[in-house]
């Protein structure tokens, strides 16, 4: 089976190609710029620009998959609201040129979208009511609608607050600048009236690769299965790895001004992924040991 990855540089993307390679897929990673993952000789690497509509469709007839798992996206909220054209360009215009050529080649199109979609009083089913809060959120809900509307067997899948080992060539989590400030004696302040359900990246490739073999259609919520506040968050990270939680000092969100609002509760519900995908999340605890130690 050929599987197409959209965003192979990213954080979530690369792990998603090393995951799907090992499990004997023929993986094909797509990204802008030079290949992250050149030195695995199991996974073909097109660098594609998915905002270009002929290079989407080279790129799909030279390889022609089975199924597209699209991960690219403009991700960061602040961005996003800055500068709203480019926004609408990379996460809505980007997903209407995939899902015509996966239209062509009749793939199942899995789609990469967000907990943003939803506003406050989370955690979130399936089934709630779409919210969200910025702009960011806002255009991924768009490419929802897009690919749901698509006539194409398809799926959605929204994570929340992904962390794990940092290969080499990523760019830093919010957890690795937790680990390096404590390690080197440095006060931080972290938020501690915002909560997440955290969601190790090895959990949601497992989630994603079920969706495959099983060809699940609709919406699916691969989270972890713990509430927490990015303060208890650091304080797990910092007591795992024998750190001084002393230095961690919980503030509350007024205390970072952001340019565009994000919700306080938030999170997402796993109940479907578990009775339908026997998605099976580890603890953040042992998350935490599965990426840093």
């Amino acid at each position: 089976m050929k599987i197409l990855i959209t965003g192979s540089n990213g954080f979530l993307g690369q792990h998603l190609c090393i995951s799907l390679a090992n499990k004997g897929f023929d993986v094909i990673a797509t990204s802008r710029g030079s290949n992250k993952l050149e030195h695995l000789k199991n996974i073909q690497f097109q660098a594609v620009d998915v905002t270009k509509k002929n290079e989407i469709e080279v790129v799909m007839l030279q390889f022609k998959p089975d199924v597209i798992v699209h991960n690219a996206a403009m991700s960061k909220p602040d961005d996003c609201n800055l500068n709203k054209a480019t926004c609408i360009l990379q996460n809505v215009t980007a997903t209407e040129y995939l899902i015509e050529a996966a239209k062509k080649l009749n793939s199942y199109f899995i789609y990469v979208s967000t907990d943003f979609v939803f506003g406050e009083n989370g955690p979130h089913n399936e089934t709630a009511e779409k919210e969200p809060l910025n702009f960011y959120g806002k255009s991924k809900l768009m490419a929802e609608e897009i690919v749901a509307n698509s006539g194409l067997k398809y799926a959605i899948m929204r994570p929340v607050f992904i962390y794990g080992k940092q290969l080499a060539n990523m760019k830093s989590t919010f957890l690795h600048w937790v680990k390096n400030s404590l390690s080197n004696g440095q006060k931080i302040s972290v938020v501690n009236d915002q909560q997440r359900t955290p969601t190790y990246v090895n959990d949601i490739c497992n989630g994603l690769i079920a969706m495959i073999e099983k060809q699940a259609t609709g919406e699916f919520h691969l989270a972890g299965k713990d509430i927490l506040t990015p303060y208890q968050m650091a304080v797990i990270l910092a007591n795992s790895l024998e750190l001084d939680a002393s230095l961690i000092t919980p503030v509350t969100s007024e205390t970072f001004v952001e340019p565009v609002k994000r919700a306080k509760k938030s999170g997402l519900k796993i109940d479907k992924a578990i009775r339908e995908l026997n998605y099976q999340p580890v603890s953040f605890e042992e998350g935490i040991r599965l990426s840093f130690l």
